[in-house]
């Protein structure tokens, strides 16, 4: 009797125990929860609001008749295409020889000029816009003061207020894409297929548009969808140029969707051909890369060549050089005196120095002084956040764990090809109505960009999680400690640094982010980014300049300290071997 009764004890723990839910899977469940609410609720969200009539709630194709109704709807939608279009040819044309410069060539200092496009990912491009404005403005802009005082001649030579020149101040600011992902790709590609092309009498340019550029092909597709995506999503710059110069893009015409009374369904319908355009352009890169092979044979990639460009590398110095004083010194240098100044008009004079600007807004601007604590204070708890869901979705993804995790790793990088535009206003028709109301408050901006940079906090982990050997924690198991155990004691202390440098990756960009923001900010909510808009509207380019100035000098500590901390090439995480 005794017997049956623990048999049947036994049999009971043991039905238990084959019910009772794995720790891991539950998590990984909590994981897929979270990626729900914050990557498939909003588009989902998008998609139904842009079929749903306002009114009634029933479905409709309304609102993309009325998106679509007007002839200035659907040309400010052709603009963007053409401005992506022209941007990204710009971009090629500046970031692909600076890229084969730094990559393969003795180019001069070229780990400094490497560190400083870096650098002009730290400014802001709607901050240059400003200074390029001050610099190329048709009537007092520098450039033009300085052109017609030394010629005499009427007009201006310059206007930044037109197509072209707002293509050329966003390709400023977007051409670092283009140079991380050729020159990434150049980075590991060996020379030897270089060198059997000199051998069979090439010359340097044969060789490199014939044999380098096509191996190196992915990454430029890659850099070029992602600088198309970039521009048409803009915000500010087209706010500050497009605007006054009268020209109407996608997102200038979805601000005015969002002017009171808020037509939330037309600004969905209104995205959605954005969503098409980018599994359109994913699309065809993948068809383009099937047609060929780029595969280069090697085991560990081979010898990579430095080529000697003689008396032309000082050609090439000056070419980057005046790539990087175009995109940084000059337009730091007037953001500085106008920052600095009583008026910046009146030039540099010791008469015209002033602290006054600073002490406006740090003292007796109340908006401002809170746009300072909103901004860090949002990122901050954003690069938190997505840290520690990245944290667990790598580890699940890469682990195995559960059925569904590459599922996991999907979704986690589904938010890098949809424009921030796009999921600003899907956040807003999500978490904007009841039951939720989060619209105007700190909460749905801090949500907002933790799924935007997900994706980079994402792949960082993942990069660093895959460099450790599992074997490492299978140790620790052997020796009768738990996987929590492995993670504590193990791969916590080999990730530390690598932890920092993604949690700073995050809060950089989310710290001036300003097409997530647009239309999810409140009155007591706005971040610098907007403030800075707000600014430029009343016109007073010297507080504009003061709080951009005030924008960069943390920004760049910030990334002092990553370099400290985590080494200077902490931007561009690369996977260690353990």
């Amino acid at each position: 009797m005794d017997s049956g009764a623990a048999v049947i004890v036994r049999a009971e723990q043991a039905r238990r125990a084959a019910w009772r839910p794995d720790a891991w899977v539950v998590g990984a469940l909590v994981l897929a929860a979270l990626l729900a609410l914050l990557v498939l609720n909003p588009v989902l969200r998008l998609l139904a609001s842009s079929i749903t009539d306002a009114k009634d709630g029933s479905w409709t194709l309304a609102n993309y008749a009325t998106a679509f109704s007007r002839s200035r709807y659907v040309q400010a939608f052709w603009t963007s295409m053409q401005l992506g279009a022209a941007v990204t040819a710009i971009c090629v044309v500046l970031a692909v020889p600076l890229a084969w410069f730094v990559s393969r060539t003795d180019l001069p200092a070229r780990g400094t000029i490497r560190m400083l496009v870096l650098s002009s990912f730290v400014m802001p491009p709607y901050l240059g816009a400003v200074g390029w404005i001050l610099l190329a403005g048709p009537n007092s802009g520098w450039l033009n003061v300085i052109v017609r005082g030394a010629t005499g001649m009427e007009g201006a030579l310059f206007d930044i207020y037109s197509f072209g020149g707002l293509a050329f101040v966003i390709a400023l600011y977007t051409f670092p894409f283009m140079f991380l992902f050729t020159s990434g790709a150049l980075d590991v590609v060996s020379s030897e297929m270089e060198d059997a092309a000199n051998i069979l009498g090439a010359g340097t340019l044969r060789t490199a548009t014939r044999i380098t550029l096509p191996l190196v092909l992915p990454a430029l597709l890659a850099g070029g969808i992602i600088t198309f995506l970039e521009t048409i999503s803009l915000v500010g710059t087209p706010a500050l140029i497009a605007l006054p110069a009268r020209i109407n893009v996608i997102t200038t015409q979805l601000t005015q969707f969002f002017a009171p009374p808020i037509r939330a369904e037309v600004a969905a319908a209104y995205t959605m051909p954005l969503l098409g355009v980018t599994v359109a352009l994913y699309a065809l890169q993948q068809r383009l890369l099937r047609r060929k092979g780029f595969v280069t044979l090697g085991g560990k990639g081979g010898e990579r060549r430095v080529i000697a460009l003689g008396p032309w590398r000082w050609v090439a110095f000056g070419y980057a050089a005046f790539i990087l004083s175009l995109a940084l010194l000059l337009p730091s240098i007037v953001l500085a005196q106008a920052a600095f100044a009583k008026a910046w008009g009146r030039g540099f004079s010791l008469e015209n120095l002033t602290l006054s600007n600073f002490h406006y807004l740090l003292f007796q601007n109340a908006g401002a002084r809170g746009s300072i604590v909103n901004s860090f204070a949002y990122s901050s708890a954003a690069a938190t956040i997505a840290l520690v869901l990245a944290i667990g979705i790598a580890y699940v993804a890469s682990r195995r764990l559960v059925r569904f995790s590459p599922a996991l790793g999907i979704l986690a990088m589904t938010p890098f090809v949809i424009p921030g535009i796009v999921l600003a206003i899907a956040f807003y028709g999500a978490y904007a109505p009841p039951p939720f109301s989060l619209y105007g408050t700190g909460l749905i901006l801090i949500l907002a960009f933790t799924t935007r940079f997900l994706p980079i906090a994402y792949s960082s982990t993942g990069a660093s999680l895959r460099s450790i050997n599992p074997e490492m924690e299978d140790a620790v198991r052997i020796l009768g400690g738990g996987r929590g155990t492995a993670i504590r004691r193990v791969l916590a202390p080999l990730m530390k640094r690598s932890l920092v440098g993604a949690w700073l990756l995050v809060f950089i960009p989310a710290s001036r982010e300003l097409s997530t923001a647009m239309f999810l900010y409140g009155p007591s909510t706005r971040p610098m980014s907007i403030m800075l808009l707000d600014l430029s509207e009343e016109g007073n380019f010297e507080h504009l300049a003061a709080l951009g100035f005030l924008m960069l000098i943390a920004t760049f500590a910030v990334v002092a300290l990553g370099m400290r901390l985590v080494g200077r090439d902490f931007m561009l995480r690369r996977e260690q071997r353990a």
